[in-house]
């Protein structure tokens, strides 16, 4: 028996994964598609996701292979205007990479950490009992794991099986997006890309490298089924119709189709199955927020889970996965949508989107908006207590080096400049670095696995009154040994 089974090797899978094996949790992943897709449906990282890889300590093998884009962060509904300044971030910048980099690297890292990645093996059936979860894939093989986590996208099956309903907005308008090569001139293809997104600003085309250019243009009609990629006549036709010309498309390296579909899964937990990712949560991808918002929630869920697989989960610690993220994905759908209408060619949604990017002049308004798309400015609510509490702290410098270096192996962490507090029967949840000094500016702060602050003070009692709730009865209570 598998501790944690994972329908789906995307990047909230593969984050998942890796987030579990910290904890030396027995997982395997499954994913239906027997090779990693070519398909690029994102362009980047925004800074929390960019945090979270330096976090865990991946992000010198992202920056290799992307791109810096200073003042790109948080960018709303492509209103150019400038990023404001001092984001509260050392990452004040989008990294262009495309997809399937991203998801090879976060699957080199899962297995690295010892993850068990099965391509080619699609899940048909799922049966829970109180013990655990039974998994029949499509070949008759039938698995048997303590939990299931469905990471397998917007038309997530492991979902459906279980019976989480999906309400929310069908789709309404769907593009056709691809990589081709093209025969037209480079300042042919920009000048007139240029010029058609003055008024339709879903579309686009550009070089996306190694001779290739990445074509988005809205479709004539809805698909049946998306699932289905366009054919290369139907996203000429297309390009006519917006730009007067085909740009000489041809060669597709991959075509596919999206939509605005915008749907929240009503719960995110039935049983010993949970969801993740696009299988919780679909939404159009304007401000590129998608992967990241699945690689949020699996940073969020993984050690929740593992506290659970390994005895010393708190009561209520990995319910609070839901009560966290899904008021996040709520937030961004919302976002999501208001983008969607200020894109619109009509009189009225453009006239509000002139007045909004007036008030993006504003500093605060401006502020407020990055801090949505990059999700730099996610509060949990842990309860009333100073700002900070709740959020999660940015890369700081200390004496003993960058916070985020002394955050690699996911523990719980406790910053103490007083060089008085204890942990006491939890040092094998949580690490304790005492005589700090620097840039924290507060006496002490206890961080989860997440780097979210979970406790502000300098009083040793009401730190353990504080560790139980996110960190479970201490080591000896509990009878986990501590070596």
């Amino acid at each position: 028996m598998f501790d944690v089974i994972i329908s789906g090797g995307g990047p909230t899978g593969m984050m998942l994964a890796s987030e579990l094996r910290l904890h030396d949790v027995d997982v395997l992943v499954l994913e239906k598609d027997a090779e990693p897709s070519k398909l690029v449906r994102s362009l980047g990282l925004h800074p929390r996701s960019i945090e979270i890889m330096d976090q865990r300590g991946l992000l010198d093998r992202f920056l290799a292979h992307g791109q810096r884009y200073p003042g790109g962060a948080g960018r709303f509904a492509g209103i150019d205007k400038p990023q404001p300044a001092n984001l509260d971030t050392a990452h004040g910048y989008v990294l262009g990479i495309p997809q399937p980099v991203t998801d090879r690297l976060l699957a080199e890292r899962a297995a690295e950490l010892g993850a068990r990645i099965r391509r080619g093996a699609e899940v048909a059936g799922v049966e829970q009992d109180q013990d655990g979860v039974s998994v029949e894939l499509a070949d008759g093989t039938r698995l048997r794991s303590r939990w299931l986590v469905g990471c397998d996208g917007g038309r997530s099956l492991v979902r459906r099986l279980v019976g989480i309903g999906f309400p929310g907005e069908p789709a309404k308008t769907e593009w056709l997006l691809g990589e081709v090569e093209v025969t037209a001139p480079p300042e042919e293809v920009a000048a007139l890309s240029d010029e058609v997104r003055k008024t339709h600003k879903g579309f686009g085309i550009g070089p996306a490298g190694n001779g290739l250019h990445r074509a988005v243009v809205p479709a004539a009609t809805m698909a049946q089924d998306r699932s289905v990629p366009p054919t290369l006549e139907e996203f000429r036709t297309q390009l006519r119709a917006y730009a007067g010309t085909d740009f000489g498309v041809h060669s597709p390296r991959w075509l596919s189709r999206f939509s605005d579909a915008t749907r929240l899964a009503e719960q995110y937990r039935v049983g010993r199955v949970l969801l993740a990712g696009d299988a919780a949560h679909v939404h159009p991808p304007l401000g590129g927020q998608g992967l990241n918002l699945g690689i949020q929630d699996a940073f969020n869920l993984g050690w929740k889970l593992a506290a659970e697989v390994n005895g010393w989960a708190p009561g209520g610690l990995l319910d609070s996965y839901y009560a966290e993220r899904h008021p996040v994905a709520a937030d961004v759908l919302n976002t999501t949508r208001a983008q969607s209408e200020l894109i619109s060619p009509e009189p009225g949604p453009q006239a509000v989107r002139r007045l909004l990017a007036e008030l993006m002049g504003f500093e605060d308004v401006s502020r407020f908006l990055a801090e949505k798309i990059t999700a730099i400015g996610i509060r949990y609510d842990f309860g009333v207590g100073p700002e900070l509490l709740g959020r999660r702290l940015r890369d700081i410098q200390l004496s003993r080096g960058r916070l985020y270096e002394l955050t690699r192996e996911g523990r719980g962490l406790l910053l103490d400049a007083t060089g008085k507090l204890s942990v006491t029967g939890w040092t094998d949840r949580i690490d304790h670095v005492a005589d700090v000094s620097g840039e924290l500016d507060a006496p002490a702060v206890l961080l989860r696995p997440d780097g979210h602050v979970a406790w502000i003070g300098e009083d040793q009692n009401d730190l353990l009154r504080h560790l139980p709730t996110w960190f479970g009865a201490a080591a000896e209570a509990a009878g986990i040994s501590q070596e």
